[in-house]
C-alpha cells in the first residue's frame, strides 16, 4: 500500500530539481564506462537512400518468419560509390506481420559479412527494418517516424538504448517490376547493443521487480509514461517465450540487477497508430491516455528522473526539428503531446496526481 508520507516526500523532492548532481550521479549510473562506440551505421543520423529488389508479391503473400527469399541491397556511399549487396529478406514480427493489420510487413534482412566489410554496414548481420504497414496511405510514414522518434528520444536519455537509423527506401518487386519509394528504419541488434555498453544479454523466465536496477526500470517506466506506452512489461514475458514483453533485459553479470532496455513503441500514443490500442487491463480509453507503471518503491528516485527528462527538453525539440520528412501535422503534434508530460513533472499537484497516486506496489 502507499504511504501517506509520499505527499510530503514529493513536494520535499522537488527541492532537488535544481541540483546537477543528482541527476549527473543518476545519468552515470545508467551508463557504462568507457564511452560506448556504436557500429559504423549508427554513428550518423542522417537519412540513408536505399534500394531493394526482392520477389516482393511472394513476400507479402507467404509472410514467412524463418524461411528467407533472396534479394539485393544497394546504396550510394558518401565518396559516391554505388555498393551492392546480396541480401536474404523475410518479413518479422508479431501483429504487424498479420495480413490483417498490415499489408506490408516489416523487415528482416540479413546481409553477407564479408560482403559489408568495408562499407558503413560493416559489423552487419541481420537488421530488422520497421516499414510502412500501408501501401496506399503514405501517413503511414508520418508513423513511422513517430516510432522513429520515441527510438532517439530514448537513446538521448541514455546509452543503454537501441540505435536507430532512417532510411527512405525503394522497394522494387523482382516479380512485377513495380516500385515504390517509403520511410522506414533499422534497429540495432541487441548482440551489438549488449557489446557497445560493455553488458550481457540475458535470455531468462519471468523475474520479479527487485531483479531490476532501480534506476534503470524508473527511467523506464517514465519514458513510457511520457510517450503513452503500456505495451510492454518488464518482469512478464508473453507465453512459452523469455521476460520480458518489448524488453531486453542486459546485466554487467549475466545475473540480477538487470538493465531493461526497451523496444517497440507503435502502440504509444506518441505514434498514435491506428490500429494501437492501450493494454486492456488497465482500462484506458485509448493510447493518447496515459498510465504510470512504475513501482512505489523507486519514488524516492523520481526526482532525480525528472530532472533528467527536464534537461532533455531541448534536445528532444532539436531531434524533431531535424527530421526533414515530418509533416507540419507531426511537428505540431509531437510537442503538444510531449509538453502535457512536462507539465505534469513540474507542478507538485500534476505529478503527485500522475505518479504518487498511481505507483504500484509489487514483487
Amino acid at each position: 500500500m502507499r504511504k501517506p508520507a509520499f505527499h510530503n516526500l514529493i513536494t520535499a523532492a522537488l527541492a532537488t530539481l535544481l541540483l546537477p548532481l543528482t541527476a549527473t550521479a543518476q545519468q552515470a549510473d545508467l551508463q557504462t564506462e568507457p564511452v560506448p562506440v556504436s557500429p559504423p551505421l549508427f554513428t550518423d543520423h542522417t537519412p540513408l537512400s536505399v534500394t531493394i529488389e526482392a520477389p516482393l508479391t511472394t513476400l507479402m503473400t507467404i509472410r514467412p518468419d524463418e524461411e528467407y527469399l533472396d534479394g539485393t541491397f544497394s546504396y550510394t556511399a558518401e565518396d559516391g560509390t554505388a555498393r551492392t549487396f546480396d541480401l536474404k529478406i523475410r518479413t518479422r514480427g508479431n501483429f504487424r506481420r498479420k495480413e490483417e493489420h498490415c499489408d506490408f510487413a516489416p523487415i528482416r534482412l540479413n546481409f553477407r559479412k564479408k560482403q559489408v566489410e568495408g562499407t558503413l554496414f560493416e559489423g552487419q548481420d541481420k537488421l530488422k527494418l520497421v516499414t510502412h504497414c500501408e501501401n496506399g496511405n503514405t501517413y503511414f510514414d508520418q508513423l513511422v517516424l513517430r516510432e522513429y522518434l520515441a527510438y532517439r528520444f530514448y537513446q538521448a536519455m541514455t546509452e543503454q538504448s537501441f540505435g536507430v537509423r532512417l532510411f527512405q527506401v525503394t522497394y522494387v518487386d523482382t516479380e512485377d517490376a513495380a516500385s515504390l519509394t517509403r520511410i522506414g528504419f533499422v534497429i540495432e541488434e541487441d548482440e551489438d547493443v549488449a557489446d557497445r555498453i560493455g553488458l550481457k544479454r540475458v535470455k531468462t523466465g519471468d523475474i520479479i521487480h527487485g531483479d531490476l536496477d532501480r534506476q534503470a526500470e524508473n527511467l523506464v517506466n517514465v519514458f513510457q509514461y511520457m510517450i503513452g506506452n503500456t505495451d510492454y512489461s518488464l518482469v512478464r514475458g508473453e507465453p512459452d517465450k523469455n521476460c520480458c514483453h518489448n524488453i531486453e533485459l542486459m546485466s554487467a553479470t549475466g545475473e540480477a540487477p538487470y538493465i531493461p532496455v526497451p523496444f517497440d513503441f507503435d502502440f504509444a500514443g506518441l505514434v498514435n497508430a491506428p490500429y494501437a490500442a492501450p493494454n486492456v487491463k488497465f482500462h484506458l480509453r485509448n493510447v493518447r491516455q496515459r498510465l504510470y507503471r512504475g513501482q512505489c518503491r523507486n519514488n524516492d528516485l523520481l526526482s532525480g528522473t525528472f530532472k533528467l527528462f527536464l534537461d532533455k527538453r531541448t534536445t528532444f525539440q532539436g531531434i524533431l526539428d531535424d527530421i526533414e520528412y515530418l509533416s507540419g501535422r507531426t511537428r505540431k503534434d509531437v510537442p503538444a503531446f510531449l509538453n502535457v508530460f512536462f507539465e505534469r513533472i513540474s507542478s507538485p499537484k500534476k505529478m503527485n496526481s500522475a505518479f504518487i497516486n498511481k505507483c504500484v506496489d509489487s514483487e
